[in-house]
């Protein structure tokens, strides 16, 4: 099943997103060499693309696990929550629609 990880950054981590940056996009990777990732991105702190030094508000993963708490456990291990920058993970179930 799919599940949406939803992730708020704490205020002012820029610094810690981009040094855990290399690690967290290799899990991703990994999820995509599987053929479980549907999407994944930040949430820039201001409306562009590239916000700079505003950083990011936070993050979206859409993926396939086996259950909620699969995707918890992969969620509860990502470099981003190892290094400060997520203050808060939210998990749901996700049902594709489109496209």
């Amino acid at each position: 099943m799919l599940y949406a990880i939803i992730a708020t950054d704490v205020e002012n981590s820029l610094e810690k997103r981009l040094e855990a940056r290399p690690a967290h996009l290799e899990r991703l990777n990994t999820l995509q060499d599987q053929g479980r990732l549907i999407l994944a991105g930040p949430h820039p702190a201001i409306d562009s693309e590239e916000p700079g030094e505003a950083g990011f508000s936070g993050s979206l993963v859409v993926a396939e696990f086996n259950s909620l708490e699969d995707a918890r456990a992969w969620a509860d291990d990502d470099p981003y929550i190892h290094v400060g920058v997520y203050e808060n993970v939210v998990i749901k179930p996700f049902k594709k629609v489109l496209p």
